[in-house]
């Protein structure tokens, strides 16, 4: 999962590192050798969503994307060469509730992390992990880069926003940018229970039947976190050579799955194929198909996924059953 020879020295910041896809991130850069400072907002029970003392930053710097002055102390004091920008506010419902909230975190805090970076002048590299949900609606499939953004839903616009916030960045001030576009990720240490792989394997091994907000016909991609640490280090590693800085890359596995299918899978992998999902379409504002194309990513940079969909979600469950065994959560 990256080039430890590439990394070891290496100064990275990642906001959101204490999050499901930040502490994967951190666990990884640090194996790797790097030196990473973590860029968080709230305090959690564990210091990061894996629990582990290797999915730790070597330094954390406390404050909200809004805050243009503390992110430029943390890339200046620390002297960063390397910035991982996975902070946002990811959860479309929170954003249908609280659209200037959402605003404020994706849109603000993106172009207040690429000023900060600016008036350092340092940054060798930025990825800012934006999301097929930039693409918006459309009627052609799978998305490619080249595609449009236009996104309607606040969630959307907050990453169609952030999409454009980079190439602007990069077009007007040669800041190197990179934009990772992916999918819906799981893994284990995603403790947003509201979230499709979580939920569904806390009822299954709770015996429960899973509910579903929508009626299990919207397709998505579905991509396991560790390959898209992996996909965002080799973006980082291509970013020297010419042509790549101010792309945008999608990452996926190209095995788009309807809701209830991707559900019965996790089902599957629990061991608990006898629970029938209740559907209560209810969920709003969600397009009906989103799935990517990778195949600018093979064919630019070599990358692919590691991991089937089955071996993915084997390891998340054994994750989930042993984060269970640990806090003796029984129901």
């Amino acid at each position: 999962m990256g080039d430890n020879a590439f990394w070891s020295g290496k100064r990275v910041l990642v906001t959101g590192s204490s999050g499901f896809l930040g502490s994967w991130t951190v666990q990884t850069l640090r194996e790797a050798g790097a030196t990473v400072v973590g860029y968080v907002r709230d305090h959690n029970a564990y210091g990061n969503s894996l629990g582990r003392d290797e999915a730790a930053p070597n330094f954390v710097v406390h404050g909200k994307l809004e805050d243009l002055d503390t992110l430029r102390r943390a890339v200046n004091e620390y002297e960063v060469d390397t910035v991982i920008h996975l902070a946002a506010q990811p959860i479309v419902g929170v954003a249908l509730r609280d659209p200037v909230g959402t605003f404020e975190a994706n849109i603000r805090g993106t172009w207040n992390l690429l000023e900060a970076c600016r008036l350092y002048g340092k940054v060798e590299r930025v990825l800012v992990a934006s999301s097929d949900k930039s693409y918006g609606h459309s009627d052609v499939l799978p998305y490619t880069e080249d595609m449009p953004l236009i996104g309607r839903a606040p969630y959307d616009v907050s990453k169609s926003c952030t999409d454009l916030l980079a190439r602007c960045y990069f077009e007007t001030y040669d800041l190197p940018v990179c934009v990772t576009r992916a999918g819906n990720f799981y893994g284990g240490g995603d403790l947003n229970f509201n979230r499709i792989v979580p939920g569904t394997v806390r009822w299954a091994l709770r015996g429960e039947r899973p509910v579903l907000r929508s009626d299990g016909t919207m397709v998505r991609d579905y991509i396991y976190v560790r390959d898209v640490v992996s996909g965002y280090l080799a973006i980082g590693e291509a970013m020297g050579r010419p042509g790549i800085a101010g792309e945008a890359f999608n990452l996926s596995n190209e095995t788009p799955l309807s809701v209830i299918a991707f559900t019965k899978e996790i089902l599957r992998a629990c061991g608990r194929e006898d629970l029938e999902p209740i559907i209560l379409g209810e969920a709003k504002s969600e397009i009906d198909a989103q799935h990517l194309s990778a195949e600018k990513v093979r064919r630019v940079l070599g990358w692919q996924p590691h991991y089937t969909t089955q071996a993915a979600l084997s390891e998340t469950v054994g994750w989930y059953r042993d984060y269970v065994a640990r806090l003796g959560e029984t129901r």
